[in-house]
Order: C-alpha cells, then sequence, then structure tokens
C-alpha cells in the first residue's frame, strides 16, 4: 500500500497501481452518471420492444413507404383515366388505394361476394371467370353501372369515380395483369346457407 500522498487527504484512497506516472482515486462513480447509465440501458430495452418485438410504432421505413404510397395515390388521381387498364393496375398495388377499396368493399359488397372474394350470392371475384368482362376497365364499368338484370346496384352513383376506382383496385389486388381471364356466360348462386344447418 502507498504512503499517503501529502497531496491529498488520507481518507482519500489511491489505487496501488501506476501507469505513465498516473495513479488514480479509489472512488465510486457519481450518482449522476450511473443513474446516466442506467437510465440509457432502460430505454434502449424499451425501444427495443417497442420498434422491435412490439412494434406498436411502425419503423421508419415503413412510414416512409406509407408516405410515398399516399403521395402516389394523389397523383394517380389527380390525372385518373377509368379506360386505362396499366393504371388501375397500378393503383392496385398501392397500399392506399387498396386498403381504401377494401373498407368499402367490405361494408357494401361483402354480402354478396364475401368478405375473402369467393362469392356467394354474387360471383368469385378471386378466379379467373368473369361474367362480365375480366379487364380493370371492364370490372370498373360493371361496379359502375351494376348488372340490374342481376340485382347487382350501380355503385358509380353512390360512390363516385374514386370510391369505385377503389374498389376495383382492391379486387385487382387479388390478380396479376396479363393472367387469363375465362368468359363465364352463367353463375348459379350459393344455396343460402339456413342458420342452425
Amino acid at each position: 500500500m502507498n504512503p499517503p500522498s501529502p497531496h491529498f487527504p488520507e481518507e482519500e484512497k489511491i489505487r496501488p497501481h501506476t501507469f505513465d506516472g498516473i495513479q488514480e482515486f479509489d472512488k465510486r462513480l457519481p450518482n449522476w452518471w450511473l443513474n446516466t447509465l442506467y437510465g440509457a440501458i432502460a430505454f434502449s430495452i424499451v425501444y427495443w420492444f417497442v420498434f422491435q418485438i412490439a412494434r406498436v410504432i411502425p419503423s421508419d421505413g415503413a412510414q416512409v413507404d406509407a408516405a410515398m404510397a399516399q403521395i402516389a395515390a394523389v397523383r394517380m388521381t389527380s390525372a385518373f383515366d377509368v379506360t386505362d387498364d396499366a393504371k388501375f393496375w397500378e393503383m392496385s398495388k398501392n397500399t392506399v388505394f387498396v386498403d381504401a377499396g377494401k373498407q368499402t368493399f367490405n361494408s357494401l359488397c361483402a354480402t354478396c361476394h364475401t368478405v375473402n372474394l369467393t362469392g356467394a350470392v354474387g360471383p368469385n371475384l378471386v378466379d379467373h371467370a368473369w361474367l362480365h368482362g375480366g379487364t380493370p376497365k371492364e370490372i370498373y364499368q360493371t361496379v359502375n353501372g351494376g348488372v340490374p338484370a342481376k340485382g347487382m346496384l350501380a355503385w358509380g352513383p353512390v360512390l363516385g369515380t374514386r370510391k369505385t376506382a377503389e374498389v376495383v383496385a382492391y379486387v385487382l389486388s387479388h390478380h396479376a395483369a396479363g393472367e387469363p381471364i375465362e368468359v363465364q356466360t352463367s353463375f348459379t348462386p350459393a344455396a343460402p346457407v339456413m342458420p342452425g344447418n
């Protein structure tokens, strides 16, 4: 043990090692420093849990993607042409359009076509068979003008151009551009399911 230094009071302990002529006090770290360290550790654990495990808050990349999809959606509707199949396919890949179309579809169309679009009273919308044309502009015309002879309302006057296009984009999101389109000449609705059966 080193003898007490004349420069320091006796209660101050000095560590026994010397490095380059430098000696260190043998003291505990200050509380403010320890609290900062422990606080940073706790913050990093909470941050990791919120962003990586629970995903309560979307990541920065997801927020940027959502903002870019919103900008693209605004650009697409500014010069919207309901006869442009390529524009409909582009809309079917935009999450803003697809999510809005899904909400409208689930509230208005799911009673006939079911929530998963497999059909019941109305025809299946996820297979390749189409009664009134399977190109995007034909699907738009069917939704917009309806098929009164078969009980389908004309949704265009009710929804407007944009919401009708969103529903079409949602239906097209279950398909791929260039897939085969089969003409279906007739459709027999599924028998209604009676409660208790």
